[in-house]
């Protein structure tokens, strides 16, 4: 693996001669984005509100300098707080180092594995429907803080939203004051001033508020004043690390697939310059593992302050750095400030990032695009929200890979075909039968049994030019077909062996020295014609070899081609 997956190089500095004012400012405007949400999401995940401030410093700048993208922003986020609760309500706190240190191992691992490509391949219906789960997770979140009840942390949060509302708190009412004017704030002042930073004016407006009237609403309460220093996890119990392994290849997981769709995405929104997905592995393990040191929590990258970074001119490393440092400036000299924000107002944040995380055309598109595809983003959907997050992935991932193959299978075909050319009086003992599309595990049973119903016929001609995929199983299925006609007195001709195919046909026995292989359909039909005047292929067609009067009719088996 080349060091560039570990160390930046000259190439992460040529931008900068172009657009260091803009980054400058795209990075201060995404810190204003990110505050509240950085907060939010420590207090949602269980670690508290400083952990979340730590992260998105911390993970911030270690991401954007090691990172494979110029304009990822990385931080806390909600899909992360869906994972990390469970494990912060089982394990506590304190684990939460050891999991970021675990998990980003297990992304450099992966990074120098190559496996940044893999998450291409997790289909689009799949990725809709954990987004949708995830967004209805947060927002399920945020009720028991609407109705001033604690939230019971690594619970099923949907569980919890109800018996928060059948059981709400004594100052219920401020509360939910507290987060509609907050969800208010931010939905007006999104679509009259698209540009203001909406989150951080309406959670700037509601904590004067609060404070001026002496609300009886939960704060956030004390922040540290500057970084803790860096402490190295202790993996001495055994018990515990094993204990860990499963969250931490959870968070690992997602922290992959969220990263490399966000940083995807990005390249989509404007020209940002390319983006190397196995380094990106290896940055977002690094900044989990700093992040971890610092008192954090696991970082992945964040699709929506990356977006804010792209739509506010960032084009390099420099402005996610910015980022992070006007964060860490908040530490040093806004701490007792932000101190004094309410939970809720925090909450009604969430809400609203909830409600935009769901990409309605997408789910609409998707429910229209088939059963099959609405059935995939259902179900992930769905068990996102009553399962885990992983689970779904995997389950829906697997649900579609079926229907995907099932569709395949369906779109292979067997016809039997009119023998071209004039008539002769041995055609009508002749079957061509054309195989097409993909004969693999899931089709070769079907063709194979379509085949043997061709009739009476002494010599079946089948065309294989027209494969599309040929596997193991449909090789074999193809070789205990013709030993079926073989059984039966039937004479087999193959026409259009592709190259790619042979060595397969042969080496499951399929092809063998006696088997007769045309690359011209004129030529197989000649031979087949030739079987049922005789009462079988004469030698020369079985062995490749011809006399005289054979040779026209046989050269076209190595010299010309006809579809």
């Amino acid at each position: 693996m080349s060091e560039r997956l570990l160390l930046p190089g000259k190439a992460d500095l040529a931008p900068l001669r172009r657009t260091w004012r803009a980054d400058l400012l795209a990075g201060v405007t995404v810190a204003v984005v990110a505050l509240p949400l950085a907060l939010g999401f420590g207090v949602a995940s269980g670690v508290g509100p400083a952990a979340g401030l730590v992260t998105a410093v911390v993970a911030g700048i270690v991401a954007a300098v090691f990172g494979g993208s110029h304009v990822q922003v990385s931080g806390p986020t909600g899909a992360m707080v869906v994972v990390l609760a469970p494990i912060v309500a089982e394990h506590g706190v304190a684990s939460v180092g050891l999991v970021a240190a675990m998990a980003g191992v297990v992304l450099v691992v992966a990074g120098y594995l190559r496996l940044g490509r893999i998450v291409g391949v997790i289909p689009w219906p799949v990725i809709e429907g954990f987004t949708l789960g995830i967004a209805v997770i947060i927002g399920a979140q945020q009720i028991p803080r609407l109705v001033d009840v604690a939230p019971t942390v690594g619970s099923n949060a949907v569980a919890d939203a109800v018996r928060a509302v059948l059981h709400p708190g004594p100052h219920a009412a401020w509360s939910a004051a507290v987060v509609g004017a907050v969800v208010v704030i931010m939905v007006v002042g999104r679509r009259l001033a698209p540009r203001l930073p909406d989150s951080l004016l309406a959670v700037a407006v509601v904590t004067v508020v609060t404070l001026v009237t002496d609300a009886p609403v939960a704060r956030i309460g004390a922040l540290p004043d500057s970084l803790p220093a860096p402490q190295s996890p202790r993996p001495d119990d055994l018990a515990l690390v094993e204990a860990l392994l499963p969250g931490a290849l959870a968070v690992a997981a997602l922290a992959a697939i969220e990263s490399l769709l966000s940083a995807k995405i990005a390249t989509t929104m404007a020209e940002v310059g390319p983006m190397d997905p196995d380094r990106e592995l290896v940055g977002q393990g690094l900044a989990s593992l700093a992040a971890g040191a610092f008192g954090g929590m696991p970082a992945t990258g964040a699709i929506a302050r990356t977006a804010v970074n792209v739509s506010a001119g960032g084009r390099s490393r420099l402005a996610a750095v910015t980022h992070g440092v006007v964060l860490l400036g908040v530490v040093y000299v806004a701490s007792s400030v932000v101190s004094q924000i309410p939970l809720a107002a925090l909450s009604g944040v969430l809400l609203v990032v909830a409600g935009r995380m769901v990409d309605r055309e997408g789910a609409h598109a998707l429910l229209r695009a088939g059963r099959g595809a609405a059935a995939v983003f259902v179900l992930t959907a769905g068990l996102t929200i009553a399962v885990d997050l992983i689970n779904a992935v995997a389950i829906g991932m697997v649900v579609a890979a079926v229907l995907t193959l099932r569709h395949v299978a369906r779109a292979s075909g067997v016809r039997r075909d009119d023998i071209p050319g004039p008539r002769h009086d041995e055609d009508e003992h002749i079957a061509l039968v054309t195989i097409d599309g993909a004969v693999f595990f899931g089709a070769a049973e079907r063709v194979h049994d379509d085949v043997l119903t061709v009739g009476d016929a002494r010599v079946v001609v089948l065309r294989l030019s027209q494969l599309t995929m040929l596997d193991s199983t449909g090789a074999r299925r193809l070789a205990d077909l013709m030993a079926t006609l073989h059984r039966r007195g039937v004479d087999v001709v193959l026409k259009g062996v592709r190259d790619q195919d042979r060595s397969l046909l042969e080496r499951v026995g399929a092809i063998g020295p006696t088997t007769p292989v045309f690359t011209d359909l004129e030529q197989a039909i000649a031979a087949a014609r030739r079987a049922v005047r005789l009462g079988d292929l004469p030698p020369q067609f079985r062995r490749g070899t011809t006399t005289d009067d054979d040779q026209s009719a046989t050269q076209a088996a190595t010299h010309h081609s006809t579809p």
